[in-house]
């Protein structure tokens, strides 16, 4: 594994707000503040030390506006982009005869603000998209109609997740709700139109206090003052559970709000099933990747697959990568980027993870041929069918409690008509060993935060605290920061914004297995955007009221080299353990 931010001018070094892989090759698309769209080729460089090399293929123009988000179609031969002032915008690709080119095949305008996120259903056949109106909107993507307009929202839609099941979709908005739609078809003149009808409000939760006084409510997501634009939640591929960023919870009602993921088992959509604890910074969007892989054997007990899905958790300034057979991370990517992180994409073959950053730059982990595990072989059909169940079992004398926002095991106990329509089972006799008492402790916000320490690198680094040999030898991935390759940022003495005085750090690693877990902390400081007028007299002052500018303004060339600053190698040995909740 290797990894680190390549170091090209990718959109004129102003912000870089999207990107996705091609579903069928390796061309990678990217789009930001300088209003286009760029196609790019990502290929191995062939040598353990150097970087995928990426080549420029194309430019798509047509967006008058910043370009939010990009997503291609299952079949890869259409592609959705969102922009600032509404405009959604469908590409068309042609076969010619000097090669293939893309073309604008509709413009879709309903939405009256900009569009943060867009997600295409898995037959291609529909969209739903999230604004700062306040909206999402379902979309007919052949005839360009707005089909239905959610409008229950408060404030922001920043993330929008479409189920490959095809009987949700889900919104995450900065009014602090997530909010989980059914289909429930109607007919009109003999034909069946979908109609999506709001299910589940997820909100708050109640905090157990002492015996003989009342439960406290506390907010389970952050406000809109979170400073990210972004709020990316993501169905897994078989529709199995849920992943949702923005997480903020209280272990109890004197701490500290730590920041999270929140994993949705399918069979209860109205409470979060498992917690997964992250450092200081907000998780702003998560992807799962699109190849399955084997099991290896060392299952933790959170989820009972026939095969194991690999997914990153982005935060403002690192990123996570779990599997569903690990109680820790897989690898942690920390201080590549200054800005914050505003998009991930995996490569179709699993090779690459690639994810952007307001900074103007982007990243590029490589993974060698079976890294991440041998991939697990899917008959055609759905995967989330009853022989594929997910369970995602508690037990109520491991886990911190949280009150009302626990694990299904009520739910567990539906009739067997229930279970059999559900995909996933909840097993409330499993022990998950997911947060024991001495575990417990990790998770308060100031040993969260020691999950990224100064190590005078930039790399990527394993969460594996476990003491089983036989587990410290299974096959986790590790980037140790005290080798000689050099795979990670470019020196980040002149990307400095103009109110920030503090060095970054350059650095180098090595590729490793089996170290302990270091990580690098590097200061963000997220650029602002202005408060639209007509919002300011009624609507809370939002951190995504600002201006995407471009890091011209801002800072210098990425390539230009400096001295790091002197810090501290001693590795923190915290990891970060994912918890489920009390029932």
């Amino acid at each position: 594994m290797k990894g680190g931010t390549v170091q090209i001018i990718w959109h004129e070094s102003k912000p870089v707000l999207t990107l996705d892989f091609h579903p069928l090759s390796a061309t990678l698309a990217t789009a930001g503040a300088d209003f286009d769209i760029k196609l790019w080729s990502v290929k191995s460089a062939g040598t353990q030390k150097k970087l995928p090399s990426v080549s420029y293929l194309n430019s798509l123009s047509y967006h008058s506006s910043a370009v939010n988000v990009i997503r291609f179609s299952s079949s890869g031969e259409l592609l959705a982009s969102g922009s600032d002032g509404g405009e959604m915008i469908i590409w068309k690709l042609h076969s010619m005869d000097a090669g293939q080119i893309w073309k604008v095949f509709k413009t879709l305008r309903s939405h009256h603000k900009d569009i943060m996120d867009l997600e295409w259903s898995t037959d291609a056949a529909y969209i739903i998209s999230g604004s700062v109106d306040n909206s999402c909107i379902i979309w007919d993507v052949n005839k360009g109609t707005n089909l239905q307009t959610l409008d229950t929202h408060a404030h922001y839609v920043q993330g929008v997740a479409w189920d490959p099941v095809g009987q949700y979709v889900a919104s995450l908005s900065s009014d602090r709700t997530c909010r989980i739609y059914i289909n429930k078809p109607h007919k009109s003149k003999g034909v069946e139109k979908i109609n999506y009808v709001c299910k589940h409000v997820i909100s708050k939760a109640e905090q157990p206090l002492l015996k003989n006084s009342k439960s406290a409510k506390y907010h389970l997501f952050h406000d809109e003052t979170l400073p990210s634009f972004f709020r990316r939640l993501t169905w897994s591929p078989d529709g199995s559970f849920l992943l949702v960023p923005a997480g903020s919870y209280k272990i109890s009602t004197a701490s500290e709000s730590i920041n999270a993921a929140y994993i949705f088992s399918r069979k209860d959509l109205s409470r979060p099933a498992i917690q997964l604890p992250c450092a200081s910074k907000a998780v702003v969007a998560v992807r799962f990747c699109p190849v399955f892989f084997n099991l290896r054997g060392t299952n933790s007990g959170l989820f009972k697959l026939p095969y194991r899905i690999v997914f990153a958790v982005a935060t403002l300034n690192s990123l996570y990568i779990y599997d569903t057979e690990s109680t820790s991370p897989i690898a942690v990517f920390a201080g590549l980027h200054y800005a914050p992180v505003t998009d991930i994409t995996w490569s179709p073959d699993a090779h690459y993870l690639a994810f952007s950053s307001q900074d103007g730059f982007c990243s590029l982990v490589e993974f060698e041929n079976g890294e991440l595990g041998s991939p697990y072989c899917i008959s055609k059909g759905n995967v989330s069918d009853k022989d594929n169940k997910s369970t995602l079992p508690t037990d109520s004398n491991d886990v911190v409690p949280t009150g009302s926002v626990s694990a299904v095991v009520a739910e567990s106990r539906k009739t067997e008509a229930e279970e059999k329509a559900d995909d996933m089972d909840i097993d409330a006799r499993r022990d998950i060993g997911a947060a024991t008492s001495g575990s417990r402790k990790t998770v308060t916000q100031d040993k969260a935060d020691d999950m990224i320490k100064s190590t005078g690198s930039v790399s990527a680094v394993i969460a594996d605290s476990r003491k089983n040999e036989a587990e410290v030898n299974a096959d986790d991935m590790i980037i140790d920061t005290t080798g000689t390759e050099n795979i990670g940022a470019a020196p980040l003495d002149n990307r400095k914004t103009e109110d920030t005085a503090e060095k970054q750090l350059s650095s180098s690693g090595s590729v490793n297995f089996g170290a302990e877990e270091k990580a690098l902390k590097l200061p963000v400081n997220p650029d602002s955007k202005q408060s639209e007028a007509e919002e300011k007299s009624d609507k809370p002052q939002s951190s995504l009221d600002c201006i995407k500018s471009g890091p011209e303004e801002k800072t210098g060339k990425q390539l230009s080299s400096s001295k790091s600053t002197p810090v501290s190698n001693k590795p923190a040995k915290k990891r970060i353990t994912p918890i489920a909740i009390d029932p």
